[in-house]
């Protein structure tokens, strides 16, 4: 697939969570501008899924299987939104602990999803 923007999802995704995390250090809930932040993720993550599902249909296939394979595709796009949900109904900060907690996820499903599809040329 796209190694560039499996990497750069993987390090937004780090990012949210540190700065997530230290809002949640500081007592605060999720912001505006940590919403922002989770909308430009989750672009990534919808770009990335879209990338996905053409290789697919273009024929080419994952080493390890394209049923595993969309369904980590549709967990990582599902991740930074779900936790962004929930946040707003935590409105302490635990709110922003909970984004960092799913960042951290979308991070580990980058990792997996890069597994999943193999490596080039191999």
């Amino acid at each position: 697939m796209l190694d560039a923007l499996t990497v750069a999802i993987g390090v937004a995704a780090l990012a949210l969570a540190a700065w997530c995390g230290f809002a949640s250090l500081r007592n605060q809930p999720t912001k505006d501008w940590h919403f922002i932040g989770m909308g430009v993720v989750t672009l990534l993550v919808l770009a990335q899924l879209a990338i996905g599902l053409v290789h697919l249909a273009q024929g080419k296939r994952p080493d390890e299987g394209s049923v595993i394979f969309v369904a980590y595709l549709v967990g990582a796009f599902a991740a930074i939104p779900a936790a962004g949900l929930l946040s707003l109904t935590e409105r302490t900060k635990w709110g922003s602990v909970t984004v960092a907690a799913g960042a951290v996820v979308l991070a580990v499903l980058e990792v997996r999803l890069y597994d999943i599809w193999g490596t080039p040329g191999a």
